[in-house]
């Protein structure tokens, strides 16, 4: 499978009750992640913004850190992350990130199935 960059699906939302609006770039559905996995997406944060704390259960998700600075929530516990950091969370467990700084934040997100 191959997509050119420009053909993937942009769209700019408030994801989990966080400050405003979020842009995520999806890089492939859930039909090319074969059954494993329900997201795979390019995300930019602005600086100001966030996705609110939530749960993932029965799946993890991954954000890989490509540019700026995060905080994220680790299960209550904030964690500043830098381009190159991995995040994970599952099996219950809580997490959001917010960017506090004054460059755009830009991630990875991946989200795989138990």
């Amino acid at each position: 499978m191959y997509t050119r960059s420009e053909n993937c699906p942009r769209r700019e939302l408030c994801i989990q009750n966080g400050k405003g609006l979020v842009e995520l770039k999806d890089l492939t559905d859930q039909e090319g992640l074969y059954g494993h996995g329900r997201m795979f997406a390019h995300v930019t944060i602005r600086p100001g913004c966030s996705i609110g704390d939530h749960p993932h259960v029965h799946e993890t998700e991954f954000y890989y850190i490509l540019k700026g600075e995060g905080v994220f929530n680790d299960n209550g516990k904030e964690v500043v992350v830098h381009a190159g950091d991995i995040c994970a969370t599952g099996y219950g467990e809580v997490h959001g990130m917010e960017n506090r700084s004054d460059e755009v934040l830009e991630m990875i997100a991946l989200i795989v199935m138990e």
